[in-house]
């Protein structure tokens, strides 16, 4: 069975935008494949390293969250990075091969330079993270990264280092291959894109009550006075999330609103009720794993030991074919 390997970063709670980037194709992907997916705690440092207060708490609500979305550990391995030093370890080795033209160039170190120009970034593990991230996939010997078309970049870059130690010290590693995620994007409750950053989000856990009032405050067609103005739904934020959560009314929402004959208030109320019943059973599941956190914390455990496994067996042949002893 061809394996995959993913991760997400731990740099707050999940919401509906991680889920539909992600979440959603690796509960999928656990069927089809030996999947491998983990909390990315060491990553989470490359940006957030000043401040790690709420570190540790966010690395688990995340494994709850995955767990309560329905990743099966029957079915998948689900661990914490810094839980096998093997990623760190052959990261290190993969930094004295990797050249700086080539970390330079990632397109996601320039875009992020700009973007986080208020944060001290300019540090070793910020630039050489793609080091980190290759580390991660190749210490599995992954055949397949579930991405999306703007991270391919990254994945080409995990190539080339494959490549590079081949070429310097024989054939050790298989160059992934990406499979683009399908995914749904989800714009954020004021229409831009959805971040934390922002706070335009609705989280996994979040209170009902407080996801009613996101609901009821989004942004509708800036053009629709009265309300029965005819609407544009193309640049409507409520309607885009229809489409997501209310494929069953989606046209005929389309037609109301465009005639006229719906107002936004109603139209709200309609969506609201579609995300609460996607979110209710999440919950539940949420409220159920927080109660037991001896079986959560078992769940990375075994996860870890399942990945050192693997791990430590790739490190000792990546170790022996660059000559150490």
């Amino acid at each position: 069975m061809r394996r995959v390997l993913s991760g997400t970063r731990p740099t707050g709670i999940l919401h509906l935008g991680n889920y539909f980037g992600a979440i959603e194709s690796w509960v999928k992907l656990q069927n089809e494949y030996e999947c491998f997916f983990f909390v990315a705690d060491w990553h989470a440092l490359t940006t957030g390293y000043e401040d790690t207060s709420n570190l540790k708490e966010y690395t688990k609500q995340v494994v709850i969250d995955l767990l309560a979305c329905g990743l099966d550990p029957k079915k998948c391995t689900i661990f914490v990075q810094s839980h096998v030093p093997q990623h760190a370890e052959l990261h290190l080795l993969f930094s004295m091969i990797t050249p700086l033209s080539w970390l330079y160039r990632c397109p996601t170190y320039k875009d992020q330079m700009r973007e986080l120009k208020e944060r001290n970034i300019a540090t070793y593990g910020f630039l050489g993270y793609p080091c980190l991230q290759a580390a991660d996939i190749l210490i599995y010997k992954a055949e397949l990264v579930p991405v999306g078309e703007d991270q391919l970049p990254h994945l080409e870059l995990t190539r080339e280092i494959a490549r590079r130690f081949n070429f310097l010290y024989g054939q050790t590693f298989p160059e992934p291959q990406a499979i683009l995620n399908t995914v749904k994007v989800l714009v954020g409750t004021d229409g831009r894109k959805m971040s934390k950053s922002y706070g335009n989000t609705i989280a996994l856990s979040e209170d009902l009550e407080s996801v009613r009032k996101k609901v009821m405050n989004m942004v509708t067609d800036p053009a629709r006075i009265r309300k029965n103005d005819p609407g544009h739904p193309e640049v409507c934020t409520v309607f885009a999330y229809h489409q997501i959560f209310s494929p069953e009314i989606v046209s005929e929402t389309e037609e109301d609103c465009r005639q006229g004959k719906i107002g936004c208030v109603e139209c709200k109320k309609r969506l609201f009720e579609n995300i609460s019943r996607f979110l209710e059973p999440i919950q539940a599941r949420r409220r159920e794993l927080e109660n037991d956190l001896d079986y959560v914390l078992g769940v990375i455990s075994e996860g870890a030991r399942k990945a050192r496994e693997i791990a430590s067996r790739t490190l000792q042949e990546a170790k022996d074919r660059a000559g150490l002893l």
